[in-house]
């Protein structure tokens, strides 16, 4: 058994099988999606912003290479009063003015992305001088101030120095290894030249810093690639979405246009076609009525049956679009009153029942007795019945039965039901009846086919009545449309007020 449950007026049918118009945004997003989801987070993915925000990065913090050479320099002229370290610092910040220079002139010229690597071995030449520099500070000696003295401060200087350039060269890959790398092979040098056990701690102790500092700027620049990436994952998202933005406003802009001229194709076609209808309609049956005189000839007489009924089919057609595009625009206005929904189904099937008996079909009809009065637009449900009462006898075969059944829904509602025992409906084919100028395949095969808008402005009608529809269909078995009012649709009678004997009329006392 398939069930079918609709309130909506909004029947649109889509045709997937069209392709995409403009393909090249569809292109566009599609790769934009497809590289989201395999992820972008490699580090050469980043080299060109990396390598921006290094520079940035040196520029900002330039002043602090020379204050801590001007320390170092000054703390050593104080120890061992030797000038010598004045050509060390010299040296230095000279190497340092040409980093400067280089990240000044990059700046200008706007790195290109084919150019990165060139600029990033230049950076890296910088570091691995800057080194040497402090390669040099290792060869430093004081004779006057003790060599555990003179340790400490060299020490000192170079865990400083390694700190702020693993701080100031993170961004760049494999800076730290380049400007410290000298300085160790110095240390390492020292030390199996001289086996002075300071120097041989201070390797030590400088070799497992820069272990650790080069981890922990390694873990700092693929922290920042992963930011990077993120960013650009936002962008290219917000960029999807403005692109997919601008095509439903372009879709929403054509819809509307559809519509509008939809609504005064309809507006103006309404009057153009129901006049000379008219026209035929009326000629049609004086003709076959025979009114100013007898025909001739009796096939004449079955032509204009034929077109009065053709007329009838045409109008009825009509009709039908303009109250469907009426109720789809929010212009079909209700007038609603009081009914009873027992007599209006009384009514409708009395309307078929000629029909009917021309196919031997007999229509049966089970009231509750008792139902109130529901407060609705009488004409819509007299339409929304004899839609449904019509399609029944005209799929169900000669000699069947149809069911009409009037009572009460669980929720305090109420329900009319109009069950069949014709051939049914298949699954995949409800949604199509469903849907606007939709039929299944019975109704192609049949002989009395129609303009598949019943059920659509059935749906519409009760959906405007804040009610349901239901179309229950077995294929070989039959159907069932049940069409549903809600509670608040049911009118509750007062009790009827019993008469009470008017109080008698007490005396005035002026006493």
């Amino acid at each position: 058994m398939s069930i079918a449950v609709s309130t909506s007026t909004d029947k649109i049918i889509v045709d997937k099988s069209r392709s995409h118009r403009n393909k090249a945004v569809s292109k566009t997003v599609r790769a934009t999606r497809e590289r989201l989801q395999a992820g972008s987070s490699a580090p050469s993915g980043f080299e060109r912003e990396m390598l921006n925000l290094y520079i940035g990065s040196a520029l900002h913090g330039a002043i602090a290479v020379p204050l801590l050479v001007a320390l170092i320099t000054a703390v050593g002229i104080y120890l061992s009063g030797n000038l010598s370290i004045v050509v060390w610092a010299v040296m230095t910040l000279s190497t340092h003015a040409v980093t400067v220079f280089l990240a000044r002139k990059a700046r200008k010229e706007d790195i290109a992305a084919d150019k990165v690597p060139v600029w990033r071995r230049r950076f890296l030449i910088g570091q691995l001088l800057m080194g040497l520099c402090w390669a040099t500070f290792v060869t430093q000696d004081c004779a006057t101030c003790g060599d555990i003295r003179y340790g400490l401060f060299e020490g000192a200087g170079l865990l400083i120095a390694l700190a702020a350039t693993a701080m100031g060269t993170f961004l760049l890959r494999n800076a730290l290894l380049y400007t410290f790398v000298p300085v160790v092979a110095a240390l390492a040098f020292s030390s199996l030249t001289t086996a002075d056990p300071v120097h041989v701690g201070l390797t030590g102790v400088i070799s497992l810093s820069l272990l650790f500092l080069v981890f922990m700027t390694d873990r700092m620049n693929r922290a920042n690639v992963h930011i990077l990436s993120m960013q650009s994952e936002k962008d290219d998202l917000i960029a999807e979405l403005e692109v997919a933005k601008s095509m439903s406003d372009e879709a929403r802009r054509r819809a509307e246009e559809a519509n509008l001229a939809k609504s005064r194709f309809l507006a103006s076609m309404s009057h153009e076609l129901r006049t000379p209808l008219n026209a035929i309609l009326g000629f049609s049956e004086v003709m076959s009525t025979e009114v100013l005189g007898p025909l001739n000839n009796p096939t004449y007489k079955e032509y204009t049956s034929d077109i009065h009924r053709s007329g009838e089919h045409l109008l009825n057609l009509i009709n039908e679009i303009l109250d469907l595009s009426r109720i789809e625009a929010g212009r079909y206005d209700l007038n609603e009153e009081a009914v009873s929904l027992v007599d209006i189904a009384d009514d409708c099937i009395g309307m078929v029942q000629l029909r009917a008996r021309a196919k031997t079909i007999a229509i049966h009809a089970q009231f509750e007795q008792g139902m109130p009065a529901v407060w609705v637009d009488e004409k819509a449900m007299r339409q929304v019945i004899l839609n449904l009462l019509s399609n029944a006898v005209k799929f169900t075969s000669s000699g069947g039965e149809v069911t009409v059944k009037v009572g009460w829904t669980a929720g305090g509602g109420q329900y009319l039901s109009i069950k069949d025992n014709g051939p049914g409906i298949p699954d995949e084919e409800i949604p199509i009846v469903l849907s606007a100028f939709g039929q299944g395949s019975i109704a192609i095969k049949s002989a009395e086919q129609g303009t598949g808008l019943g059920l659509p402005i059935v749906q519409a009608i009760l959906a405007k009545h804040n009610g349901e529809f239901i179309l229950r269909s077995k294929l070989r078995e039959g159907t069932e449309a049940i069409a549903i009012l809600p509670a608040r649709r049911v009118l509750e009678s007062l009790p009827a007020v019993e008469d009470v004997p008017a109080p008698a009329r007490r005396r005035k006392s002026f006493a």
